[in-house]
């Protein structure tokens, strides 16, 4: 399984969208180098409040572009890094991952996955909405998330658009994605 890296986006600042990077730097352990969501403990607001001393399995966030297309369709607007994702992805499942794949991206970074991401009411300050687009229900009333993925640094290395991504699943009994 692979793909390509279609963007990269990072931001020292907390704030709902990263801008657009020519490169990021991903940082073992730590995340994206000089994003305010890197470190060995939780850095999100709400996770923070809950006890800041939780390791950090949200270090770098991808989304698949694939997603902007199909929210597109309903009316939304949305480019890379608006969902303040680091990389953004194409033509790769990254929801049908399970947890513990890793990501070789480029030439020598590593990611490891450790969840789905759990959107919040944020995303409706955004473009009002756009919550229900990324949260839903399947048919058994199971909650179904599809703001991408969440996952550590577990080798540094530059990622840039362009750059591969290549999938090498855990073994098995595989884990199915959860929220992080």
């Amino acid at each position: 399984m692979s793909g390509i890296v279609a963007a990269v986006s990072s931001n020292a600042e907390y704030s709902f969208t990263k801008p657009n990077r020519d490169s990021i730097m991903l940082l073992a352990g730590l995340g994206v180098e000089g994003d305010v969501h890197a470190g060995v403990t939780v850095k999100h607001r709400s996770r923070v409040a809950q006890d800041p001393t939780q390791p950090n399995l949200r270090q770098v966030h991808l989304i698949h572009e694939e997603l902007f297309a199909e929210v597109s369709a309903e009316g939304f607007k949305v480019m890379s890094g608006d969902l303040g994702e680091n990389i953004t992805t194409r033509d790769i499942d990254l929801l049908g991952l399970p947890v513990g794949t890793l990501l070789r991206i480029g030439d020598h970074a590593v990611l490891e996955v450790t969840g789905l991401r759990n959107p919040c009411l944020q995303i409706d300050h955004f473009q009002d909405g756009l919550l229900k687009q990324v949260v839903g229900r399947d048919e058994a009333g199971n909650v179904v998330r599809r703001a991408g993925i969440m996952s550590i640094v577990k080798q540094s290395g530059a990622v840039r658009p362009g750059d591969t991504i290549k999938a090498k699943l855990p073994s098995g009994p595989h884990r199915p994605l959860d929220r992080v």
